[in-house]
């Protein structure tokens, strides 16, 4: 079983993120799980949300405490949570950074063995008009780690968001995809 953490701050849709990474892994055949924590439920405030992803029926309903993959949507969460609590020895850390990868590592509590950095931001405000980086997000994912295709992740960001804004936001998703930078550590 593959489990993802969400950090993101209310409003940049860490929620729909997990919810659409769920989505392309069902499609890709998977069994899955996506749910948020909520506690203050403000725009701003830190908030979580989880992603199981298993070749066979997933029966554990709690939160997500040891993950393998943990994603960053708002780096200014690295000052004031520890995003890599309880992260699996090999786990993966992906982060939306205009910062390099030393300034990332001196932040992080745990040094992950792969870290893939993404400036989603400017993405998703070059593409969307927006600084909303969950689905340009899930093109690093993708890319990072290798759960879901990008193509899978196109087909459900398409399905939740329909026309134009589908469009632009698979968009966000590839050109992330593109520009995500993976470092084996």
């Amino acid at each position: 079983m593959i489990e993802i953490r969400f950090h993101g701050r209310g409003g940049q849709g860490a929620v729909t993120a997990a919810n659409i990474l769920a989505s392309a892994a069902f499609k890709q055949g998977k069994y899955v799980q996506a749910f948020p924590f909520f506690g203050v439920e403000r725009r701003g405030a830190p908030v979580t949300a989880f992603t199981r992803i298993d070749d066979k029926p997933i029966r554990i309903k709690t939160q997500i405490y040891e993950p393998d993959i943990v994603v960053v949507l708002d780096p200014s969460l690295l000052e004031t949570v520890d995003v890599t609590a309880g992260l699996k020895d090999g786990g993966t850390v992906i982060v939306n950074t205009e910062k390099s990868k030393e300034e990332v590592l001196e932040k992080l509590k745990k040094k992950p063995a792969k870290l893939a950095l993404v400036d989603a931001t400017t993405i998703a405000l070059d593409i969307l008009g927006l600084p909303i980086t969950n689905t340009a997000i899930l093109g690093a994912v993708a890319k990072a780690t290798g759960v879901v295709e990008l193509k899978y992740v196109q087909e459900a960001i398409k399905e939740t968001f329909s026309g134009t804004l589908g469009e632009k936001n698979a968009k966000a998703a590839e050109e992330a995809f593109n520009k995500t930078v993976v470092y084996e550590l």
